[in-house]
């Protein structure tokens, strides 16, 4: 898609991903795609429904983007956050991704299900939202006052000495193949999980006769790749016919734009490919907001928010399920913000959420979509553990006795080591 001016192609891409997430938005509303709450069915009810929705919304995501970037349709290289960075940062994927299921499980869902639920008229999200968006910007901005990040202060001084830098880059491709054959590996790779993945899931037919779980991870994961796709192919082409990124404009805007023209963004790396994440956005959209929505702060991440919570009001009010919801208690309203500042910390630090690393990371093959997903599950189960024995024990459960007692439950721990009985 090549355009005559930047104005036009900026806008296409803006108003393409608000289009695409809307529809994602209506489809997640519609078929309860959520990963905390797949990662509760299991844990409470052994339900594997709403977690083969997520896997096979990866699947899509990993076909789409591996054999639409050898046909030149995506660029995964380039991507909008570098999931394949040669600097593999394992410890921040592995923290970030507990942090955040800790987080997800206080805060009533992932960053994405906050965005659908306020679209759905639930009130407590949009303080989830504000809360977990804060946290995500000051962990990528300076703090007021001064030269520090929540980031630089709590974890690069150490987390540092733990990246481990890979020459060619961290997806499977270019571990395994290097620079000339990691395309030929991603597709074998992309083969082999995502085939084998898509056997597992419909070799169950509580799954497969499930319509709302196969088009909601169907409909999920092509969303994703349409963004990718659109991120990836817009051009502006100059007098001379040779053609530019918009981030490329952007950086070269004195050379490249008519003098005295407007409509410049303030930054340039949001304009690059992407696919979906919500913790950046949301943050980015807070920015928006307070800045009285001006223009040039606008990027494809907010306007996937905004789509969401546009798709999913519109389906609200189709199938008469908006409901306008609040906090029940004092500490109902503490638990979710314990979980917003939780998310927005878990969010960055792992460079993704359950949409930004668990599906669009995972589109990539880059080595820390697995451990943060893992860790994201590994934190929302043990944290569901540990309130369903404190409820059922209360003074009786300490959060030593509930947190063992979960690892066993999960199969981390021996039997021998239970401390309280399951109920």
């Amino acid at each position: 898609m090549v355009f005559e001016s930047f104005t036009a192609a900026h806008w296409f891409l803006l108003w393409s991903a608000f289009g695409i997430a809307a529809i994602m938005g209506a489809v997640a509303n519609k078929t309860d795609f959520c990963t905390m709450g797949a990662v509760s069915d299991i844990v409470n009810m052994q339900d594997w429904g709403r977690m083969r929705a997520w896997l096979l919304a990866i699947v899509v995501a990993i076909f789409g983007v591996t054999f639409l970037e050898i046909a030149g349709l995506v660029n995964a290289a380039e991507s909008v956050p570098p999931f394949r960075n040669p600097n593999f940062r394992w410890i921040e994927s592995l923290m970030g991704g507990l942090i955040f299921g800790i987080g997800m499980t206080l805060g009533s869902g992932c960053g994405n299900k906050t965005v659908v639920r306020i679209g759905g008229g639930n009130l407590k999200s949009i303080v989830v939202a504000i809360v977990l968006g804060t946290v995500a910007w000051f962990m990528l901005n300076p703090l007021p006052g001064t030269d520090a990040t929540l980031y630089s202060l709590l974890f690069h001084g150490w987390t540092q000495h733990l990246t481990i830098t890979l020459r060619h880059g961290q997806d499977i491709g270019a571990v395994l193949g290097g620079a000339d054959a990691a395309g030929i590996i991603r597709a074998a790779a992309a083969v082999i999980i995502g085939g084998g993945l898509l056997f597992l899931l419909f070799r169950a037919a509580e799954f497969r006769t499930n319509f709302d779980h196969v088009f909601g991870g169907l409909m999920i994961g092509l969303c994703v790749v349409g963004i990718w796709v659109v991120s990836s192919n817009v051009f502006v082409e100059d007098d001379f016919g040779d053609q530019y990124t918009l981030r490329e404009y952007v950086q070269d805007w004195d050379f490249l734009a008519e003098p005295g023209a407007e409509g410049r963004p303030e930054r340039a790396g949001p304009l690059g490919p992407q696919g979906v994440n919500f913790v950046s956005p949301i943050a980015q959209t807070l920015n928006f907001t307070t800045r009285g929505f001006d223009s040039t702060v606008l990027t494809v991440g907010i306007m996937v928010v905004l789509g969401v919570i546009v798709g999913s009001f519109v389906w609200s009010l189709i199938s008469r399920k908006f409901r306008v919801e609040w906090f029940v208690s004092k500490g109902d309203f503490f638990t979710h913000i314990i979980g917003g500042v939780l998310m927005g910390m878990g969010g960055v630090l792992s460079m993704g959420c359950t949409f930004g690393q668990g599906i669009t990371g995972m589109s990539t093959l880059a080595l820390s979509a697995p451990i943060t997903m893992g860790a994201i599950v590994l934190g929302s189960a043990m944290t569901m553990k540990i309130q369903y024995y404190k409820m059922l024990y209360e003074e009786e459960a300490t959060f030593g006795k509930a947190f063992i007692t979960g690892l066993v439950d999960l199969g981390l721990l021996p039997s021998s080591m239970r401390k309280l009985d399951a109920l």
